[in-house]
């Protein structure tokens, strides 16, 4: 939806563009009007000499030349008019290319602040930002949210093994299906490396939870194909998940986060996918 300052600046171009036109009309009929007089003047001399003698047609003449002088005048205050008009009209639209230009910029600035260069997930700053807005409302409302901290396993290995540029494709491919195994209204953040914290607001309860972290796993775990020049990869994928719900294991974001950590640590050494912190 266009903002306030857009729709001013269409409407002060519409205008101007209504008040040169309006000018131009008026410069065509003064136009007109002159060479009109012109050739009235022209038959009016023609019969004031075979009527009324030179006298009397220079007197006529004098008068008619006096009224198109008027015309010409105005005529040319006009064209000035219009090109001050034509002038503003173009400096406008050269103001309003400028302004979409550094509103994109803006735009785009707004969007690197907060959000993963590599996945287009958002960054740390957002998730906290979401978080901490979050936990307000859940203390308010008296809801339940869960944090759950996801980790790749033996991601170095897939770097070592294939380079770091298929590592970004993996961790691009993770990100994509982490977004497909969420809800809209929860947020999925890539913590740093191949670590992602996902944020779900009113989580129920821990069998809830479970059936979505098992959903996770299951798709991150799908069969995986990278194109590598003309030979692809299949790169092994797996996780561990950490889960931590709000209030029990934590009232505030850093604390969510850190039980989410612990928990999916206690998740691979138990090999058991995801836990709970307890």
């Amino acid at each position: 939806m266009p903002s306030h300052n857009q729709v001013g600046s269409v409407l002060a171009s519409a205008s101007l563009t209504k008040m040169h036109d309006r000018s131009a009309r008026i410069k065509v009929v003064i136009d007109e009007c002159s060479n009109e007089l012109a050739s009235v003047n022209m038959s009016l001399m023609q019969q004031l000499v075979d009527e009324v003698g030179i006298s009397a047609v220079g007197k006529a003449l004098e008068t008619a030349k006096s009224v198109g002088d008027k015309v010409q005048d105005v005529a040319e205050e006009l064209s000035v008019i219009n090109q001050a008009l034509e002038d503003e009209f173009k400096e406008r639209e050269a103001l309003e290319r400028q302004l979409t230009a550094v509103r994109a910029r803006e735009k785009i600035a707004r969007y690197a602040a907060f959000h993963d260069p590599l996945t287009g997930l958002a960054n740390r700053v957002l998730f906290n930002d979401r978080l901490v807005h979050a936990l307000a409302q859940a203390k308010r409302h008296g809801w339940t949210l869960a944090v759950m901290f996801i980790d790749l396993d033996d991601f170095k290995k897939i770097n070592d093994s294939y380079g770091h540029d298929i590592g970004d494709r993996v961790l691009q491919t993770v990100a994509r299906r982490l977004k497909g195994a969420l809800r809209d209204d929860d947020t999925v953040s890539r913590h740093g490396g191949d670590e992602f914290l996902s944020l779900l607001m009113e989580a129920s309860d821990e069998a809830a939870l479970s059936v979505i972290a098992e959903k996770i796993i299951e798709m991150i775990e799908l069969p995986c194909e990278i194109g590598a020049c003309t030979v692809p990869i299949f790169p092994r994928i797996s996780a561990s998940i950490g889960i931590a719900v709000f209030p029990q294991d934590g009232k505030v974001a850093a604390e969510l986060i850190k039980s989410a950590d612990v928990a999916m640590y206690n998740a691979k050494r138990s090999r058991g996918k995801f836990a709970f912190k307890r």
